[in-house]
């Protein structure tokens, strides 16, 4: 999991709890820190989603560049022996 997934739930939370106490005590610059907090939660969890699909990506590509440099090396070596 990365690591702005984990800060953006936090900060997204924070942002909640702010605002709905502004919104409970008629606070209205607590109600505007809780909800910029929450946007900012909300982009730092698409940003942590990002770099996972993105790292997961990476690795994919890594899996099948190996299985193919595997399957080529195999043949290779059928050929060879013929």
């Amino acid at each position: 999991m990365d690591k702005n997934k984990v800060q953006g739930a936090m900060d997204d939370a924070t942002g909640r709890v702010k605002r709905q106490v502004g919104e409970w005590t008629g606070d209205t610059g607590a109600q505007m820190e809780g909800a910029a907090q929450q946007m900012k939660g909300k982009l730092e969890k698409a940003l942590g989603k990002l770099n996972d699909a993105a790292k997961e990506a990476e690795k994919k590509a890594e899996r099948e560049h190996r299985e193919e440099s595997e399957e080529s090396h195999v043949y290779a070596i059928n050929r060879n022996s013929r």
